[in-house]
């Protein structure tokens, strides 16, 4: 376990309250990342403000959360709050995000030529374009505004698919919330049943992340169907 001095903080606004805990910066990113844990607190309190040592009172945690537990209140701060990453938790993300974008612009192709850039290639457009990545965000969620950038400098261009997509109503308003801001939503049919229907367009080379999120977000009970393909 981390000293305190090696600790860092994550933190949540709510309600016109603030509350702060103390987390090893590893393990609670791996909680974050969806890694079941009990151990990424540093100290046994919940802060108003960590810093100058001033806890929550336990009144305000009843009134807020519901509870006075500190492990669970911490797991709702972590979930729904700001994180503040390490340096080197930050860079070892953003070479990660970088790496998966520049395989997602290699399923593109070069329109002068038909094949697809080189890795190297693609990343001095990256670098020449100036692209900002954001590392707490998917690369799929980042790859629209990319393009937009490295097209001045890259040529590059995509086979499109438009799928069709049949979202039970139990989970029609989160996976729509969800898809709208990944993929380009081509057609929606809210049924009066609340079941939806989508036409989504996306490139070629995400296809396979697509009905990775729609599996997850359905529990495998959506129905897909591709209806064309665009060169």
């Amino acid at each position: 376990m981390v000293t305190i001095d090696e600790a860092t903080v994550a933190r949540l606004k709510t309600q016109g309250e603030r509350f702060e805990i103390l987390i090893d910066p590893d393990k609670a990113l791996a909680f974050k990342q969806g890694k079941e844990s009990d151990d990424f607190l540093v100290t046994n309190y919940i802060f108003k403000d960590a810093r100058k040592g001033e806890k929550a009172s336990e009144e305000v945690l009843k009134k807020i959360f519901h509870t006075t537990d500190v492990l669970e209140i911490s797991k709702m701060i972590l979930k729904k709050g700001e994180f503040l990453y390490t340096a080197e938790q930050r860079k070892k993300m953003l070479e990660e995000k970088k790496k998966a974008i520049i395989t997602l612009l290699s399923q593109g192709a070069d329109p002068r030529t038909g094949y697809p850039h080189p890795a190297r290639r693609i990343e001095d457009a990256l670098e020449k374009a100036k692209v900002h990545i954001d590392p707490s965000k998917s690369p799929q969620e980042q790859m629209q505004d990319i393009l937009k950038k490295i097209r001045p400098v890259l040529p590059i261009k995509f086979e499109l698919r438009e799928i069709a997509v049949k979202i039970p109503a139990q989970y029609s308003p989160k996976t729509y919330g969800v898809l709208k801001k990944k993929y380009k939503i081509l057609k929606k049919e809210w049924k009066t049943s609340g079941m939806l229907y989508l036409l989504v367009s996306l490139p070629a080379g995400l296809q396979g992340a697509f009905y990775e999120d729609v599996n997850s977000l359905t529990k495998g009970e959506a129905e897909t169907k591709l209806m064309e393909r665009k060169g």
